[in-house]
Protein backbone atom coordinates (compact mmCIF):
# COMPACT_ATOMS: atom_id res chain seq x y z
CA UNK A 1 0.00 0.00 0.00
CA UNK A 2 1.24 3.40 -0.52
CA UNK A 3 0.49 6.01 1.50
CA UNK A 4 -0.17 9.67 -0.32
CA UNK A 5 -0.93 12.82 0.92
CA UNK A 6 -2.89 16.26 -1.08
CA UNK A 7 -2.00 19.26 -0.59
CA UNK A 8 -4.26 21.49 -2.80
CA UNK A 9 -6.04 24.72 -1.03
CA UNK A 10 -8.81 23.52 -3.64
CA UNK A 11 -11.37 20.93 -2.16
CA UNK A 12 -12.73 20.27 -5.58
CA UNK A 13 -9.59 19.29 -6.79
CA UNK A 14 -8.19 17.84 -3.85
CA UNK A 15 -11.53 15.50 -3.60
CA UNK A 16 -11.54 14.58 -7.18
CA UNK A 17 -7.93 13.73 -7.18
CA UNK A 18 -8.21 11.80 -4.14
CA UNK A 19 -11.52 10.05 -5.66
CA UNK A 20 -9.15 8.93 -9.09
CA UNK A 21 -5.95 7.67 -6.89
CA UNK A 22 -8.24 5.37 -4.73
CA UNK A 23 -9.75 3.54 -7.52
CA UNK A 24 -6.16 1.86 -7.47
CA UNK A 25 -6.55 -0.30 -4.32
CA UNK A 26 -2.40 -0.33 -3.97
CA UNK A 27 -2.89 3.12 -3.18
CA UNK A 28 -4.13 5.22 0.00
CA UNK A 29 -5.25 9.00 0.60
CA UNK A 30 -4.31 9.60 4.34
CA UNK A 31 -4.53 12.94 4.73
CA UNK A 32 -5.29 16.13 2.69
CA UNK A 33 -4.24 19.42 3.69
CA UNK A 34 -5.49 22.98 2.39
CA UNK A 35 -1.75 24.53 2.43
CA UNK A 36 1.87 24.02 3.41
CA UNK A 37 0.95 25.14 7.20
CA UNK A 38 -1.36 22.29 7.40
CA UNK A 39 0.21 20.17 5.59
CA UNK A 40 3.25 19.89 8.19
CA UNK A 41 0.51 19.57 10.92
CA UNK A 42 -0.42 16.76 9.40
CA UNK A 43 2.99 15.11 8.68
CA UNK A 44 3.50 15.44 12.66
CA UNK A 45 0.62 12.37 12.69
CA UNK A 46 0.86 10.34 9.65
CA UNK A 47 3.29 9.41 7.56
CA UNK A 48 3.04 9.42 3.77
CA UNK A 49 4.79 7.72 1.09
CA UNK A 50 4.26 10.32 -0.80
CA UNK A 51 2.91 14.08 -1.30
CA UNK A 52 0.93 15.32 -3.94
CA UNK A 53 1.62 18.91 -3.36
CA UNK A 54 0.19 22.08 -5.38
CA UNK A 55 2.44 25.16 -6.16
CA UNK A 56 -0.10 28.04 -5.83
CA UNK A 57 -1.44 27.95 -2.25
CA UNK A 58 -2.24 30.34 0.77
CA UNK A 59 -0.16 30.72 3.82
CA UNK A 60 2.56 28.73 2.64
CA UNK A 61 2.96 28.12 -0.91
CA UNK A 62 3.76 24.67 -2.49
CA UNK A 63 7.33 26.20 -3.04
CA UNK A 64 8.01 26.71 0.90
CA UNK A 65 6.27 23.62 2.17
CA UNK A 66 8.88 21.70 -0.41
CA UNK A 67 11.90 23.08 1.31
CA UNK A 68 10.44 22.80 4.84
CA UNK A 69 9.53 18.60 3.66
CA UNK A 70 12.74 17.82 2.26
CA UNK A 71 14.69 19.09 5.66
CA UNK A 72 12.48 17.54 7.59
CA UNK A 73 11.45 14.83 6.31
CA UNK A 74 13.97 13.68 3.47
CA UNK A 75 12.71 9.98 3.39
CA UNK A 76 8.98 11.36 1.64
CA UNK A 77 8.63 11.45 -1.63
CA UNK A 78 6.95 14.83 -3.60
CA UNK A 79 5.21 15.37 -6.42
CA UNK A 80 4.24 18.59 -7.57
CA UNK A 81 1.17 19.28 -8.83
CA UNK A 82 0.58 22.61 -11.33
CA UNK A 83 -1.16 24.22 -14.19
CA UNK A 84 2.10 25.72 -15.21
CA UNK A 85 4.91 23.93 -17.25
CA UNK A 86 7.73 26.53 -17.80
CA UNK A 87 10.67 25.06 -17.74
CA UNK A 88 12.20 27.50 -15.00
CA UNK A 89 9.65 26.67 -12.81
CA UNK A 90 10.11 22.91 -13.01
CA UNK A 91 13.70 23.38 -12.96
CA UNK A 92 13.08 25.10 -9.65
CA UNK A 93 10.95 22.52 -8.04
CA UNK A 94 13.54 19.82 -8.75
CA UNK A 95 16.31 21.74 -7.62
CA UNK A 96 14.67 22.05 -4.54
CA UNK A 97 13.78 18.42 -4.15
CA UNK A 98 10.70 17.48 -5.71
CA UNK A 99 11.02 13.94 -7.73
CA UNK A 100 8.14 14.54 -9.84
CA UNK A 101 6.04 17.38 -11.46
CA UNK A 102 2.69 15.82 -12.95
CA UNK A 103 0.14 18.64 -15.11
CA UNK A 104 -3.02 19.22 -13.43
CA UNK A 105 -5.12 17.95 -16.70
CA UNK A 106 -2.79 14.27 -16.61
CA UNK A 107 -4.79 11.28 -16.65
CA UNK A 108 -5.08 8.98 -13.94
CA UNK A 109 -3.09 5.98 -16.01
CA UNK A 110 -0.21 8.71 -16.30
CA UNK A 111 -1.08 9.69 -12.38
CA UNK A 112 -0.30 6.29 -11.48
CA UNK A 113 3.11 5.59 -13.45
CA UNK A 114 4.11 8.84 -11.91
CA UNK A 115 3.42 7.33 -8.20
CA UNK A 116 5.02 4.13 -8.91
CA UNK A 117 7.98 5.50 -10.58
CA UNK A 118 8.60 7.99 -7.74
CA UNK A 119 7.70 5.54 -4.89
CA UNK A 120 10.03 3.19 -6.68
CA UNK A 121 13.22 6.52 -6.19
CA UNK A 122 12.82 7.63 -9.94
CA UNK A 123 11.74 10.52 -11.12
CA UNK A 124 8.56 11.85 -13.33
CA UNK A 125 7.41 14.55 -15.43
CA UNK A 126 4.60 15.01 -17.24
CA UNK A 127 5.60 15.09 -20.77
CA UNK A 128 8.81 14.52 -22.51
CA UNK A 129 8.95 18.20 -23.58
CA UNK A 130 9.48 18.62 -19.63
CA UNK A 131 11.83 15.90 -19.49
CA UNK A 132 13.79 17.60 -22.23
CA UNK A 133 13.36 21.20 -20.50
CA UNK A 134 14.40 20.39 -17.33
CA UNK A 135 17.65 18.48 -18.63
CA UNK A 136 18.57 21.96 -20.57
CA UNK A 137 20.16 24.82 -18.27
CA UNK A 138 17.62 27.79 -18.11
CA UNK A 139 19.64 30.72 -19.49
CA UNK A 140 17.55 33.73 -17.97
CA UNK A 141 18.27 37.18 -19.15
CA UNK A 142 21.25 39.32 -18.36
CA UNK A 143 20.80 41.40 -14.90
CA UNK A 144 20.09 44.63 -15.41
CA UNK A 145 18.80 43.90 -19.23
CA UNK A 146 15.96 46.30 -20.28
CA UNK A 147 12.36 45.13 -19.63
CA UNK A 148 9.98 47.86 -19.40
CA UNK A 149 8.26 46.22 -16.03
CA UNK A 150 11.31 46.54 -14.50
CA UNK A 151 11.53 50.37 -14.08
CA UNK A 152 8.30 50.18 -12.21
CA UNK A 153 10.18 48.25 -9.33
CA UNK A 154 11.63 50.15 -5.84
CA UNK A 155 15.11 48.63 -4.67
CA UNK A 156 13.33 47.23 -1.72
CA UNK A 157 10.87 45.53 -3.95
CA UNK A 158 13.95 43.71 -6.22
CA UNK A 159 15.36 42.72 -2.99
CA UNK A 160 12.07 40.57 -1.95
CA UNK A 161 11.34 39.46 -5.74
CA UNK A 162 15.16 37.93 -5.38
CA UNK A 163 14.34 36.08 -2.03
CA UNK A 164 10.93 35.20 -3.28
CA UNK A 165 12.65 33.43 -6.12
CA UNK A 166 14.83 31.98 -3.71
CA UNK A 167 12.00 30.42 -1.94
CA UNK A 168 12.04 32.05 1.13
CA UNK A 169 9.34 32.60 3.63
CA UNK A 170 7.60 36.29 4.53
CA UNK A 171 8.95 35.54 7.93
CA UNK A 172 12.06 34.50 6.68
CA UNK A 173 12.62 37.63 4.52
CA UNK A 174 11.18 39.64 7.04
CA UNK A 175 13.98 38.48 9.01
CA UNK A 176 16.61 38.99 6.77
CA UNK A 177 15.27 42.67 5.74
CA UNK A 178 14.44 43.84 9.51
CA UNK A 179 10.78 44.30 8.41
CA UNK A 180 7.40 42.95 9.75
CA UNK A 181 6.11 39.39 7.26
CA UNK A 182 3.30 41.94 7.31
CA UNK A 183 4.95 44.55 5.51
CA UNK A 184 6.57 41.92 2.98
CA UNK A 185 3.11 40.55 2.38
CA UNK A 186 2.29 44.07 1.25
CA UNK A 187 5.47 44.09 -1.24
CA UNK A 188 4.83 41.28 -2.02
CA UNK A 189 1.46 42.06 -3.36
CA UNK A 190 2.47 45.68 -5.27
CA UNK A 191 4.60 42.90 -6.84
CA UNK A 192 2.48 40.99 -8.23
CA UNK A 193 0.82 44.08 -9.41
CA UNK A 194 3.23 45.59 -10.98
CA UNK A 195 4.55 42.17 -13.09
CA UNK A 196 0.81 41.77 -13.44
CA UNK A 197 0.80 37.75 -12.66
CA UNK A 198 -1.45 36.27 -9.91
CA UNK A 199 0.50 34.38 -7.85
CA UNK A 200 3.99 33.02 -6.39
CA UNK A 201 5.03 30.83 -9.04
CA UNK A 202 4.40 33.43 -11.86
CA UNK A 203 6.97 36.11 -9.83
CA UNK A 204 9.56 33.18 -10.06
CA UNK A 205 9.27 33.16 -13.49
CA UNK A 206 9.65 36.76 -14.03
CA UNK A 207 12.82 36.22 -11.47
CA UNK A 208 14.07 33.44 -13.33
CA UNK A 209 13.45 34.83 -16.87
CA UNK A 210 14.62 38.60 -16.15
CA UNK A 211 18.05 37.66 -14.15
CA UNK A 212 16.60 38.56 -10.99
CA UNK A 213 17.69 34.92 -9.68
CA UNK A 214 20.96 34.86 -7.74
CA UNK A 215 23.39 36.83 -5.70
CA UNK A 216 24.86 39.16 -8.46
CA UNK A 217 21.97 40.73 -9.92
CA UNK A 218 21.42 45.04 -10.78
Amino acid sequence: MIKIIIADDHQLVAEGLKSIIEQNNQYKVIALATNGVDLLKKLQIVSPDIIMLDIDMPVMSGIEATQQVRKLYPEIKIIILSLHEEKGLVKKMTDLGASGFIIKNSDKDELSIAINRVFQGGKYFSSALTMNLISQNITPAIPGAYDDKKTLLTDREVEILKFIAEGLSNKEIGDKLFISHRTVDTHRTNLMKKLEVNNIAGLIRYAIKNGFLGHNFQ
